[in-house]
């Protein structure tokens, strides 16, 4: 699961955004001349949880909760609104996606077993849907650690890694507790649960 990439060279990338399973041990092995697939993988969950985290706690819940300046709406366009914290982490990963010259095709997303958007559910992979149970589930074994896992896609080989998604500041679970489209059956969220996960895909040398 060697990837010719330098671990420098994706956490440059990683931060010049910030505006905006099976054979685990050889994923976690890693070897001269490049970086393990499960290491570049942290290494961007380590700037995407940092970003998120600053952007809902020091920008979202200060500017609204804390001093009443202004709102975060899911609307935030027409009413000239501060993005919700998954909104905001939804615009740089369409970023990431449109950029032509990244240095291979990983890509990331912000998934979860109890989406408000029901049309997320219809796309998540069987690997994806078994990692979000995994870090989600209170009586996994896994639940708040990361899952990791392999899957093909169009003919190509994938490693997935998710990684546990808590809800850090009111702006996270007050949103999805008091959506029009929250479930019956879905947990209330509180401070410290894991709502979700951040879906990291990077591909692999092709066997």
């Amino acid at each position: 699961m060697k990837l010719p990439y330098t671990l420098s060279a994706i956490v440059a990338l990683s931060a010049s955004l910030i505006s905006c399973g099976s054979d685990e041990e050889e994923a976690k092995t890693g070897s001269s001349g490049g970086y393990e697939a499960e290491q570049v993988a942290e290494a961007l969950y380590t700037v995407l949880k940092a970003d998120r985290t600053v952007y809902a706690k020091k920008v979202v819940s200060r500017l609204v909760n804390t001093e009443g300046v202004i709102t975060a709406h899911e609307e935030w366009k027409e009413n000239k609104a501060l993005l919700l914290p998954a909104q905001f982490f939804r615009e740089g990963a369409e970023i990431v996606d449109d950029v032509e010259d990244k240095p291979f095709d990983f890509s990331y997303s912000l998934q979860s077993q109890w989406p408000l958007n029901y049309t997320n559910a219809e796309k998540q992979t069987p690997a994806v849907k078994e990692g979000l149970k995994a870090v989600s589930d209170p009586n996994n074994p896994a639940y708040g650690k990361k899952w990791v896992g392999e899957e093909d896609i169009a003919g190509k080989r994938y490693f997935v890694g998710i990684y546990p998604d808590k809800a850090v500041a009111p702006a996270c679970w007050e949103c999805h507790n008091d959506h029009a489209n929250r479930k019956p059956d879905y947990p209330e969220f509180k401070k410290g649960d894991v709502m979700g996960g951040i879906v990291i895909r990077i591909p692999l040398a092709q066997k």
